[in-house]
């Protein structure tokens, strides 16, 4: 599937903004996850190796709809660090045409600035917290992506991803989630719990081979 093959159901902006970035051919997990209904508001459950094209499944599900005035977006993330790295890739993508907010502190506010902003990239700690702060705009909140959402099964994040999945699926029973993952036990099991389409592909950028390193030489099986 190529970019064009979408041009007429994503906005111009986003179109442009990505075949300015030299894309031009969609990979196989994108190509999965719009016939799965991505582009018309459907919950998803992508799994796909690393490095597969699953960020760009998501920017397209979010910013269709910010630019689509349908609501905001807000990208959850493990770590702050992985939050920073994401901020500076949509401002430098996105940075003309939405507002992209980075919120990771503070757990005992409930950011009455975010409300100025289209894009916000938190944690779930502090999508937590806002959550039980009440802040007004979550109402306006039209599409959820959560990255590594295998991190369910860890025993200190787990639960509270959890809880936080539950509750924002009660407080916005419209909203879009899109949650991705390179490797999950249970896929169409955490599937039906969200709701969501499974999409999973195999296709990877580069070979994974296994091999034993020893005397500073690698082996591969034959």
């Amino acid at each position: 599937m190529h970019l064009d093959d979408i041009k007429e159901i994503i906005p111009a902006q986003l179109h442009d903004a990505l075949a300015k970035d030299g894309i031009t051919e969609l990979r196989p997990a994108q190509e999965k996850a719009i016939e799965a209904g991505l582009l018309s508001g459907q919950n998803l459950l992508i799994c796909t190796p690393t490095a597969s094209g699953k960020t760009l499944i998501a920017e397209l599900a979010g910013m269709k709809s910010i630019l689509e005035n349908k609501g905001r977006t807000i990208y959850i993330v493990p770590l702050v660090a992985l939050a920073s790295e994401k901020v500076k890739h949509f401002r430098k993508r996105y940075g003309t045409m939405c507002r992209i907010a980075l919120s990771v502190g503070d757990f005992d506010s409930a950011d009455p600035h975010l409300a100025n902003y289209d894009l916000i990239v938190c944690t779930a700690e502090k999508l937590d917290s806002l959550l039980r702060h009440h802040a007004p705009w979550l109402g306006t909140v039209s599409t959820i992506i959560v990255d590594e959402i295998h991190l369910l099964n860890d025993v200190s994040r787990g639960p509270t991803l959890e809880i936080l999945l539950t509750m924002l699926r009660r407080v916005l029973p419209k909203v879009q989630i899109v949650s991705l993952s390179a490797t999950i036990g249970n896929p169409q099991a955490l599937a039906d719990w969200l709701g969501a389409e499974l999409v999973i592909d195999n296709w990877r950028p580069t070979e994974l081979r296994k091999g034993v390193f020893y005397d500073d030489r690698i082996s591969f099986p034959k």
